[in-house]
């Protein structure tokens, strides 16, 4: 998507600030920037009607690089924040800025209800599967056996899969995008925005000083034609790069067959983003080798759905008792309805 003149007359340079970008040169968090950047254009939203907010870690810079409103947070909070300004502040497109550690540690509790509750807001997940801003400690998506700052043994923990996290928080749309492929990083973020619920978006980032290349076989022109699957609606799910492999389900288990030696696409999984059930084993892509062999790893729209949105029914339940019963009285109800007396 260019940055062309579509929002009246914004272009991606106007939502740039004068502040000195200040992450590690190499980061994967400045391409990601200059994706949201080059996609805010697109979306015909009024500067002043954007906010984003961002909790503690390398990502939760991000407020001071766009020039929008925004506010940087406290730990693993940005989800309690947004919440609160999504519901009192309905008309304003709210974006989450966090990290792996950031939403799936201390701020986990308040990830996971933000998604119950469907509060109309977009979640970009940077995960580096590493803490970067103090210094190298592992994450609730580092791998197992993983040696850090603070695990010298290697770690003992069993990683986090956010995206079957998110899926079984209900969440009403599941993605997941990476930081070295713009066009699609670009799609990934304009369908979060267009989709009317809580968006959550997976995106691995490469953190080049504390976790180089930990998603370099997905991003690596070597290798990404044969370790990725990317998702398309209506399309069958084939790989490769020539587009010869492809994956069908053998009852509830996906197994890779050869496009070139008895099977074509016809025979493929056709990607549908709506199936809740096939969404759950797609997210379930994600540790391998597996017992039917070695697969890809999925990127794209695992599933959308459409449900009522929190703000939504708490401002219309407002309303529907004041018009029913009035003005509450704040006295009496901090009294209660119950009373003793002590002798």
């Amino acid at each position: 998507m260019e940055a062309t003149m579509v929002n009246g007359n914004l272009t991606a340079k106007d939502f740039q600030t004068d502040q000195e970008v200040r992450w590690c040169p190499g980061c994967g968090d400045y391409s990601i920037l200059a994706q949201v950047q080059k996609i805010m254009p697109g979306i015909g939203i009024p500067k002043e009607n954007i906010v984003i907010v961002s909790g503690i870690g390398c990502s939760s810079r991000f407020p001071y690089y766009m020039n929008t409103y925004g506010m940087h947070s406290i730990h693993g909070r940005a989800t309690a924040i947004a919440s609160g300004l999504k519901a009192s502040r309905p008309e304003l497109s709210v974006w989450i800025v966090t990290g792996d550690g950031d939403s799936l540690s201390i701020g986990g509790n308040h990830t996971i209800h933000l998604l119950r509750r469907n509060f109309d807001v977009n979640i970009l997940l940077f995960n580096n599967q590493i803490y970067g801003l103090t210094k190298g400690q592992y994450s609730p998506t580092s791998e197992e056996k993983k040696i850090t700052k603070s695990t010298p043994y290697g770690s003992i923990d069993h990683p986090f899969n956010p995206a079957a996290l998110a899926m079984g928080a209900d969440a009403t749309f599941v993605a997941r995008s990476m930081d070295r492929d713009p066009k699609h990083l670009q799609d990934m973020l304009t369908r979060s925005y267009k989709h009317k619920g809580a968006s959550f978006l997976e995106i691995y980032q490469n953190c080049n000083i504390f976790n180089d290349g930990a998603f370099e076989i997905f991003t690596e022109k070597s290798t990404k034609p044969t370790e990725t699957l990317f998702l398309e609606q209506g399309k069958p799910l084939v790989f490769g790069p020539n587009k010869e492999k492809g994956i069908k389900l053998d009852g509830f288990h996906p197994v890779v067959v050869d496009l070139t030696n008895g099977f074509s696409a016809d025979d493929c999984w056709v990607h549908d983003e709506k199936d809740f059930y096939k969404a759950q084993i797609l997210v379930r892509m994600f540790d391998s080798p597996t017992k039917e062999g070695h697969l890809p790893r999925p990127f794209g729209v695992f599933y959308e759905t459409e449900r009522p949105c929190y703000e939504e029914q708490l401002n219309g339940q407002i309303e529907q008792v004041l018009q029913t019963k009035g003005p509450g009285n704040l006295d009496k109800l901090l009294r209660g309805s119950e009373t003793w007396t002590i002798n």
